[in-house]
């Protein structure tokens, strides 16, 4: 079973120095933020769930969608992301694995309680931003195999003796 990890989405965004620095508008955040994490549940191969506070909105019903790597949430109104992740972590069974980022130090406490272990906002953008980038270097060391020719995967013996045989006709 993979581990489990849940984002505290606006949280990881308040902790987000690129966001400010480039003063991107909150739904931007959020677009970059789900792709970034679709991309990290890819390289870690963790089931990432990253939840939204629908809890200033008039959203009247959650929303929960499944993507390929990660499942988005955004909470209806009255719903804070804390007590749905808290929910959640209450309902999982003990030998699951989980994990979740946010700087709330009340929630910190309380998913410590449940089982789960915890990670601030900071230590989590760390994380992502070294995973990425090892990820990169991964793809880049593999040679591509839709572009590499026959010969280039052969050795020179290999590669020699093919030669050989098809100058012989």
């Amino acid at each position: 079973m993979k581990p489990l990890l849940y984002v505290d989405g606006y949280n990881v965004i308040g902790a987000w120095n690129e966001a400010q620095r480039e003063n991107w508008p909150l739904d931007e955040c959020r677009d970059r933020l789900i792709h970034l994490l679709e991309d990290y549940a890819g390289y870690t191969d963790q089931e990432v769930w990253l939840v939204f506070d629908g809890y200033r909105t008039e959203r009247t019903q959650r929303t929960v969608e499944e993507k390929q790597t990660l499942t988005v949430v955004f909470t209806r109104h009255g719903e804070t992301a804390d007590h749905y992740i808290e929910r959640l972590c209450q309902q999982l069974p003990k030998y699951r694995e989980a994990r979740v980022a946010t700087s709330d130090n009340v929630e910190q406490t309380v998913i410590l309680g449940r089982g789960a272990t915890r990670m601030s906002s900071r230590e989590f953008w760390r994380e992502v931003t070294s995973t990425r980038s090892s990820g990169r270097d991964k793809h880049r060391a593999k040679p591509s195999t839709g572009t590499t020719s026959f010969a280039a995967a052969m050795s020179p013996e290999q590669y020699a003796m093919l030669d050989q045989l098809r100058r012989k006709k």
